[in-house]
């Protein structure tokens, strides 16, 4: 997938990767909208090494653990495949046979360049990891997954504690631009002590990729009405069970084995083929969830993890009141980004209050419902650009701007961000279809149209801005073409003597794509040895990593020590001061700070 230059390299901006603008154009094009898709970056590392420590202790039958579906005899065979594919993993990590006698994963992971279809520059390494589709049958149809690393630097004699696995989110979304983080100033001692290790999970990018459609067929500019008529509604039904049938048509039988258990179980041998006994693993939004899912399944082989804005794992709420529950907090942080530009009005000339800018916004809307901008920006690309407002705060200057331009009979600006990019197409098909595919295998969904109707009408009175595409988006999963569904997982559910080591859990208090409440309830699964680091009064999703230094620096002194308690208070909860807001910068100013930049130096934000 296709990164947009950030206009500040901080890890937060490298690891953004526009999973969130590829999915927004994607399931616009497709009659949907998407959900999470970001996520942020650590901080520094240095401390005892990886391979002074002892091996830890077999992982439990996942068969055993409480919420899991009938049909235990797969689920155990599931399990001891995994099993065997990590021990051969980590047989060759030590030295084993390049080549395994039989064909099956465990090959030992053999870096090199990477190829130019990444897009990652000359010091990065990149490598392919066998694991099978099923891992009931280990020795069966294998799988590529893309890896890639940079080598901890040891600067300043620091002692290499291993390797930091990434996985930013989505699902859907590719972790291979990780590494890069490694080069920026605010993860200087982090990459002193880790090797920086991302990776395209199974359907991603080059991992054995999905496809539910030809991208081709994407067109735009698309419509979304304020309001879905009865007819409207129909015509989202009808689209909805077109793209599942499109998963299974162009998946076949593979499409069941795209799920977050089998995520979890790609970590794991991942883990062991880069020679690591216990993982050290950083998550953000949907990682968070593969995370828990992770520590759920192999407590004994967790070392550090950090879950940057959490996802409820709430068996409950995986996924449909999951969807349900982001309505309302996307409506809060869409308030927020109204009353920033209304306190900027003198900037933007938007309107003085919330509901001023609101009414500005509408003007834009029904202008582009009767002539789509440049003949590319329809209700359907405004939508997703300004979804975009209620993820990141970092945009709302350019938004505002956008809007301000509009209105004044200029709307250059606004189809510069909301145009979607053909050459982004493939990507933004492929991140829709992971992300549709494991929601919809990872749990049951209501099959009845009334039900999403019902749910979906009130949560628009209450929550408008993003009820109804919110509920489009994942309309297939009532249609989906695979007969058993999984059961969500019991997070934190596990043997009394397996114990989990020490986590943190980092989130902003209005986060619109994963609401607060997860992070309480992923603190409250994980146990007493888990830390909570909360951003009061901010909603940017993902937090970690030259945003907040308050927050970078718990995550760095966690991931360098193990310390969970912060010197100041040395309790499970601590609060860091929101960052400041974005100032308000307008079109004039920005052109003037710009001028005499070579072509393409005005960067532009992920739309």
């Amino acid at each position: 997938m296709r990164t947009p230059p950030p206009r500040r390299r901080t890890a937060a901006a490298v690891l953004s990767l526009a999973v969130l603008a590829t999915a927004c154009l994607t399931a616009e094009a497709a009659g949907a909208e998407p959900t999470s898709r970001r996520a942020a970056a650590p901080a520094p590392t240095a401390g005892p090494a990886t391979s002074a420590e002892a091996a830890p202790p077999a992982p439990p039958a996942e068969a055993a653990l409480p919420g899991r579906p009938a049909g235990g005899d797969r689920l155990a065979a599931e399990a001891a495949g995994a099993e065997l594919t990590a021990r051969r993993a980590a047989a060759a990590a030590l030295g084993g046979a390049t080549r395994p006698v039989r064909p099956a994963g465990g090959d030992r992971l053999e870096f090199g360049a990477c190829p130019a279809a990444e897009g990652l520059p000359r010091g990065v390494r990149c490598a392919v990891l066998r694991v099978p589709l099923d891992y009931a049958l280990p020795d069966g149809q294998q799988i590529r997954l893309t890896v890639s690393r940079v080598p901890a630097t040891g600067e300043g004699g620091a002692r290499r504690q291993g390797a930091l696995v990434n996985n930013p989110g989505g699902p859907g979304a590719s972790g291979m631009s990780f590494p890069l983080a490694a080069g920026l100033p605010e993860w200087r001692r982090v990459a002193a002590a880790y090797d920086f290790v991302g990776y395209a999970p199974r359907g991603v990018g080059r991992s054995a990729p999905l496809s539910c459609q030809d991208p081709a067929a994407l067109k735009g500019p698309t419509r979304i009405p304020a309001v879905p008529s009865p007819a409207y509604k129909r015509q989202r039904v009808a689209a909805a069970r077109a793209y599942a049938q499109g998963c299974a048509r162009h998946a076949g039988d593979s499409l069941r084995h795209y799920t977050t258990l089998n995520n979890a179980r790609d970590l794991d041998v991942l883990r062991a083929a880069l020679g690591e006994p216990r993982l050290t693993f950083m998550g953000g939004s949907y990682g968070t969830y593969l995370g828990a899912v992770y520590a759920t399944l192999y407590p004994g082989r967790v070392r550090r993890m950090v879950f940057d804005s959490a996802v409820d794992p709430d068996p409950a709420r995986i996924w449909y009141r999951s969807q349900l529950g982001q309505a309302a907090a996307f409506e809060r942080r869409w308030y927020d980004f109204r009353s920033w530009a209304a306190r900027h009005h003198t900037t933007y000339r938007l309107g003085t209050s919330p509901a001023a800018v609101q009414a500005s916004y509408e003007r834009v809307r029904e202008a582009l419902a009767r002539t789509p901008a440049g003949g590319r920006v329809g209700t359907g690309e405004l939508q997703a650009a300004y979804l975009r407002a209620a993820y990141y705060d970092d945009v709302w200057p350019d938004r505002a701007a956008a809007l301000s331009a509009f209105l004044r009979g200029d709307p250059a600006e606004l189809v510069r961000q909301a145009a979607p990019d053909p050459a982004a197409a493939a990507g933004a098909e492929n991140a829709t279809a992971v992300y549709t595919a494991v929601l919809c295998n990872d749990a049951p969904w209501p099959a009845d149209w009334a039900t999403w109707d019902r749910d979906g009408t009130e949560l628009a009175r209450r929550a408008p801005f993003e009820a109804w595409p919110n509920t489009f988006l994942n309309l297939p999963c009532a249609y989906w073409p695979v007969a058993e569904r999984q059961r969500p997982v019991q997070v934190g559910a596990r043997p009394a003597a397996a114990a989990l080591p020490r986590t943190l859990i980092v989130a902003a208090e209005r986060d619109g794509a994963t609401p607060y409440r997860g992070a309480l309830e992923l603190q409250r699964r994980l146990g007493g040895e888990a830390a909570l680091v909360t951003e009061k009064g901010s909603g940017s999703h993902g937090v970690v990593g030259g945003r907040n230094d308050c927050v970078d620096r718990h995550v760095e002194r966690y991931l360098l020590t193990g310390d969970t308690s912060p010197a100041e208070d040395g309790g499970a909860r601590v609060t860091c001061a929101p960052h400041p807001e974005p100032a308000p910068v307008s079109l004039d100013d920005r052109a003037a700070s710009t001028r005499g930049e070579p072509p393409g130096a005005l960067l532009s934000p992920v739309v």
